[in-house]
């Protein structure tokens, strides 16, 4: 069951990653706090938005092992070096729908969004890592007493402070990605969990009998 689990997970990753690519394409919407904070690092400093990611998720891996390494595991590393990896591989294909600054750019963000909702469901279901900035943001919670709720919004607020300060572009789909892609990602994630369980059930029983 671990091979199952492992695809879908990579294969979550490839599609969140696709997402991330899609919005970026057409940033001057607003994108997710955290790429509005890679795309100005890259925009100032160089590398790429890719590496920026996977620099980023790096940084917040090592402090989450800090605070409470139960958050880090194999996945953890792999959400962020792969999902920095495919942006760069997506971004530098030429099928991406481009900005045109009219009506079709709003059409292009949501169908990243949802895309991203979809690949977050998906990998997150196969159970083998958090990605490093849930797990910072579980770690914070741990230690703080807050909420992971407010953790968030405080966290993802500083970040698209950051980004901002450094150049980032902030329009009204920063504000109301959560709220698009959060329903869609808890959709998925929870009936491809129910799906996992039965299958590794009916697994079980099989072995049983045999």
């Amino acid at each position: 069951m671990i091979y199952l689990r492992s695809v879908l997970f990579l294969f979550g990753l490839c599609v969140f990653s696709l997402g991330i690519s899609i919005t970026i394409k057409v940033n001057h919407l607003g994108i997710h706090p955290w790429d509005v904070l890679s795309l100005a690092l890259f925009e100032q400093l160089g590398l790429s938005i890719g590496a920026w990611n996977i620099i980023v998720g790096i940084l917040l891996i090592f402090v989450s092992f800090i605070l409470d390494r139960s958050y880090i595991k194999i996945g953890t590393f792999l959400n962020a070096i792969i999902i920095g990896f495919m942006i760069d591989f997506y971004l530098g294909l030429s099928i991406l729908p481009t900005a045109t600054h009219t009506w079709l750019d709003v059409v292009t963000i949501i169908v990243g969004i949802v895309i991203m909702g979809v690949g977050g469901g998906l990998y997150n279901a196969a159970g083998i890592g958090s990605g490093p900035r849930d797990g910072f943001m579980l770690s914070i919670s741990d230690k703080t007493g807050l909420s992971v709720g407010k953790v968030r919004i405080i966290t993802e607020l500083l970040v698209l402070f950051i980004g901002w300060l450094i150049g980032g572009t902030i329009f009204v789909f920063t504000f109301i990605f959560t709220f698009i892609q959060s329903p869609i990602f808890q959709f998925v994630y929870l009936r491809l969990v129910r799906v996992i369980d039965k299958y590794e059930a009916s697994l079980k029983r099989k072995s049983r009998s045999a």
